[in-house]
Formats: C-alpha cells, sequence, structure tokens
C-alpha cells in the first residue's frame, strides 16, 4: 500500500524579501497579514484546499519561477485580468483563449490566472 495521500497541499514560492512578498499576496489575494514568520523566512497563505509557501531562504536568480508552476482560480477571467491592472501587477500576457493569463510577482516569479 502506498502511504502517500493523492494530495498537494502546499506550493513553494521563493521570494527576496519575505515581509515584503507577505504585504504584496496578502493584498492581491485580499488576505489580513500576520507576523508568524516559521523560521524566520517562511510565510503560509492558507487558501483553499492548498497552502501558498513563501520562502525566502531558497531564493536564488535561479529558483525563480520562469513558467507557472500552478495557477489562482478564478470565475471571471475578464474581471481578474482588469483586477491585475487596477493593481498595477505585471502582465505576461493578455487574456489566452477566453481562458487564463500570466503574470509576474514582485520577485519576477511566472503565475496563473485561470477561469475553470
Amino acid at each position: 500500500m502506498n502511504p502517500l495521500n493523492n494530495k498537494i497541499t502546499a506550493v513553494f514560492i521563493p521570494v527576496k524579501n519575505i515581509e515584503k512578498a507577505r504585504d504584496w499576496y496578502c493584498d492581491l489575494l485580499d488576505k489580513e497579514p500576520h507576523d508568524d514568520f516559521p523560521g524566520g523566512h517562511l510565510y503560509v497563505i492558507e487558501l483553499d484546499g492548498l497552502n501558498v509557501v513563501l520562502d525566502s531562504k531558497i531564493y536564488r536568480e535561479e529558483t525563480i519561477l520562469k513558467t507557472p508552476a500552478f495557477h489562482f482560480d478564478t470565475d471571471n477571467i475578464e474581471e481578474s485580468y482588469q483586477y491585475m491592472e487596477s493593481k498595477g501587477v505585471e502582465l505576461l500576457s493578455d487574456i489566452q483563449f477566453g481562458h487564463f493569463f500570466n503574470f509576474k510577482d514582485l520577485d519576477g516569479n511566472h503565475m496563473m490566472v485561470c477561469e475553470r
């Protein structure tokens, strides 16, 4: 019997400055920031079913995500695109196939928003 669960519960994102990254992601995701930094280099943002873990210990130029490792879900891709524009987020694409677009975080990690 396989002891591993068929579930992923966290995704790690390399960030240069943990406090700045916390503030940026919490603002983007409309989460109230807290001051809990496990190990001094981690910040966990709890989402539905998956935690985003910001990690300043793994940050190096070569660890920046150059392709999205996951996507944030949305029920309205056009509204989400306009929201990102209003936040001044660096958008890497227009809405593709009426379904998704890519953007960068503060540290240059490539992310995706996808309408499911």
